[in-house]
């Protein structure tokens, strides 16, 4: 087992114990056990999960950073909930948001911005069903 820091720019976020989480990094899926080799990586938009006891409970994450060093993950990111936390009626009025700003033709919309809210929100969304 070893303990898990999610934090955001706001506050921590949550601190619990863990037996494994699963991240998605630029190079793939990972799953990190107790005693893991220390390890500093990138975090994609995505889901992470923890397992305690059989328990599964899932985060929507950002993107940001994971560092894993003495049985101890701390998670850096803009932006996390847990599963239970995501409001769907705003991650889908994200989602609508994204793509209007996607199709138009104004000069002054950061398309890249747009496709990373956009992933945000259908990250919140496969989440929260």
């Amino acid at each position: 087992m070893f303990n898990v820091k999610i934090v955001t720019p706001e506050a921590p976020v949550r601190s619990f114990e863990s037996e494994q989480i699963n991240i998605v990094t630029p190079n793939g899926e990972m799953g990190i056990l107790s005693n893991h080799m220390p390890l500093v990586t990138m975090l994609n938009i995505s889901i992470m999960s923890s397992i305690l006891n059989g328990n599964r409970e899932r985060y929507s994450i950002a993107g940001g950073v994971l560092f894993f060093k003495n049985n101890e993950a701390t998670i850096l990111s803009d932006a996390v909930e847990h599963e239970g936390d995501i409001d769907l009626a705003r991650a889908e009025h994200a989602k609508q948001r994204a793509e209007e700003r996607l199709r138009s033709k104004d000069p002054e919309i950061d398309a890249k911005r747009a496709q990373i809210a956009l992933l945000k929100a259908l990250n919140r969304i496969d989440i929260g069903k």
